[in-house]
């Protein structure tokens, strides 16, 4: 039969998975309704208040949200955030009016249906080929901002889409603050649970490799070097 002590640990596992899936049903950017189609990491120049220098390159968060199922969508929203910078929070909203409007002025060939699916590969092709397909964020001095997608074509640089931009309310920035604090948090508490009970289980069966695991620690993460391609891009383009 299975040992007791395995069936415990392995339904602590589960309850944690659990609890971090519930936690994310806390995220207060659902809150109306919307959910996630998108969230990840991308390098992003972050330019402020002057649109022609050359900014620095910094890790921003992209989340993208649909309000309705495709094709009754109404509302399409895009969040940036920071993990250096809790209190950078900017939201792109964008209803079937906003994107009309959008649509004539960029000269767009798809429909508002299309548009996350859009903004998605866009966004996949800068995590992917980050030399060819970048972001520039040019932030104004009144909160507003514009994110340019720009694809580097070797002889010229094309603006593919541009998304305007709002600094998020105080509010929004508290919540969603609070929101990570105790995601992060409560990991931590999970982590910190998990490896006692490692420690006690080796400690108990081998002491020795206790005391050589304490003693060695682990392997430094290796630096990716996808931020130093994309920045040879993105300083070309100023």
């Amino acid at each position: 039969g299975i040992p007791r002590a395995h069936t415990q640990h392995t339904m602590s596992d589960f309850d944690h998975l659990e609890l971090l899936s519930g936690m994310e049903q806390m995220d207060p950017s659902l809150a109306d309704g919307s959910h996630i189609i998108y969230e990840k990491e991308l390098t992003v120049e972050v330019r402020n208040r002057e649109p022609h220098k050359v900014g620095p390159l910094e890790n921003i968060k992209f989340k993208i949200l649909v309000l309705g199922e495709e094709p009754d969508i109404s509302n399409v929203r895009v969040e940036l955030t920071s993990e250096d910078d809790l209190f950078f929070n900017f939201t792109h909203d964008c209803d079937q009016q906003a994107f009309d409007a959008m649509q004539k002025e960029q000269r767009l060939m798809l429909d508002f249906e299309r548009y996350p699916g859009v903004l998605v590969s866009t966004a996949q092709n800068c995590k992917k080929d980050p030399q060819s397909h970048f972001a520039v964020l040019v932030i104004q001095a009144d909160g507003s901002a514009k994110l340019d997608f720009i694809q580097n074509m070797g002889y010229k640089f094309v603006e593919l889409l541009s998304l305007e931009f709002q600094k998020s309310p105080e509010a929004v920035v508290r919540d969603e603050i609070r929101f990570r604090y105790t995601t992060v948090k409560t990991k931590m508490e999970m982590l910190a649970k998990r490896l006692a009970e490692v420690n006690a289980m080796v400690k108990i069966k081998n002491p020795s490799l206790l005391l050589q695991l304490q003693q060695r620690g682990g392997p430094a993460p290796k630096m990716s070097s996808s931020s130093s391609v994309a920045g040879s891009s993105i300083s070309s383009y100023a």
